[in-house]
């Protein structure tokens, strides 16, 4: 593997990991735009915005692109979340300077007032079918909880008054704002030649403007204690927990990863053996989450609704178990075994990769490759685990459930 980078003029940063005996070439643009970059009057937008960068640019319909990833055979698609908004696919080799000029000629579209029009209504859908997945619902409601008025804590999807209340002067602003260049990274990944990818870019890019972006920091005051919703349709309760965690720039969020691993792996994690394998829950687990200057442990039970208090009794005393004794030095071995080799399964496609590479580099700026990955994983110790326990995460645990009325 080779690590490349350049800067160019206009400011955007293009980086790429280069195997010359990959059978795959995969591509994307990672902007650092999300739901913590927005204000109330316009929650959602960014999401919004990522619908509509495929409805067509000025020398592409929306069909053209649609029928063009098609031709290209290209596994491809988009995403929003809190932090980044990406666009990505992955092609044979042969294909990958159409799909960068499909791709790049996407970064700056149309936004037609018509479309905008449609595609409030697709947004309006889509918020109205994630309100009946209880599991998306207990989460975007308790990350807002615990995040506790913080922008991390801002629901991607907006609310249906934010997005009716939108207009698409308003989408053009943001985008303009926070789709500069010098905001997005290209990140390329597999068998290209980087010389003419770099000169491909430089030239369908070269009228990009650089402008002064900039995200809020504000210091977070995460809630603690339980809060609950009742909800008249559910059967079953679902609850969501949150405990601080590690940011993406900690050194300690690799033993974060493995520490909840250790807890609330989805098989043989002490969560598991407490609740799943006693027929208390069908489900539940925890992980850890890193985000740019924070991170947090998120956890999940699905259960009757007779069986809560006691379910929830378990899932806190593991925790605090864990916070107050540590884990095994086994449990730990064993959590770095499944990490590194779920690690290396995921990077053995250029598109594993991307995905990696992307969120990583608008992180830290930097570049590690999978057996740095893994060696940083391997040199994670009982040491480091204990260092974050002895913030006392789990003793600040706020959860929140929604539960039949």
């Amino acid at each position: 593997m080779n690590f490349q980078k350049t800067t160019l003029a206009n400011r955007l940063t293009i980086i790429g990991e280069h195997n010359p005996n990959s059978q795959s070439f995969a591509a994307g643009y990672f902007v650092n735009t999300g739901s913590r970059d927005e204000s109330a009057a316009i929650a959602g937008v960014s999401h919004f915005l990522e619908h509509m960068m495929f409805k067509g640019t000025a020398r592409r319909s929306a069909e053209d692109i649609n029928l063009e990833f098609d031709s290209l055979g290209a596994n491809y698609n988009a995403y929003t979340n809190e932090e980044r908004t990406v666009y990505y696919g992955a092609v044979l080799p042969e294909r990958g300077k159409e799909l960068l000029d499909l791709l790049t000629d996407m970064m700056r579209p149309a936004l037609r007032e018509e479309d905008f029009t449609i595609e409030k209504n697709v947004i309006l859908e889509e918020i109205a079918m994630y309100q009946d997945h209880p599991h998306f619902l207990v989460f975007e409601k308790g990350n807002a909880g615990f995040f506790n008025g913080h922008p991390l804590g801002n629901s991607v999807l907006g609310s249906v008054d934010s997005i009716k209340a939108l207009s698409v002067e308003e989408m053009n602003t943001y985008f303009n704002a926070r789709y500069a260049p010098n905001n997005m990274t290209l990140v390329v990944a597999g068998n290209y030649d980087w010389e003419k990818v770099l000169a491909q870019i430089e030239t369908q890019s070269a009228s990009w403007q650089a402008l002064e972006t900039s995200r809020t920091y504000p210091e977070p005051h995460p809630k603690d204690g339980h809060e609950a919703h009742n909800d008249a349709s559910l059967k079953r309760t679902h609850v969501a927990f949150f405990a601080p965690g590690m940011s993406a720039q900690d050194d300690l969020n690799y033993a974060a990863s493995l520490l909840a691993s250790c807890i609330g792996d989805s098989s043989g994690s002490r969560l598991y053996w407490a609740l799943v394998d006693k027929g208390l829950v069908d489900s539940a687990g925890l992980h850890h989450e890193v985000a740019d200057g924070y991170g947090m442990f998120s956890g999940y039970v699905s259960t009757t609704p007779e069986q809560l208090e006691q379910v929830s009794s378990i899932f806190r005393q593991e925790l605090l178990k864990v916070e107050k004794e540590g884990v095994t030095a086994e449990e730990w071995k064993r959590a770095q075994r499944k990490l590194a080799t779920s690690l290396t399964l995921r990077s053995e496609t250029p598109f594993g990769r991307l995905m990696y590479l992307g969120a990583s580099y608008l992180y830290n700026q930097s570049y590690k490759s999978t057996s740095e990955i893994i060696a940083a994983i391997n040199s994670a110790s009982l040491d480091d685990a204990n260092a974050i326990l002895m913030r006392k995460p789990f003793s600040q645990l706020y959860s929140f459930a929604l539960q039949p009325s």
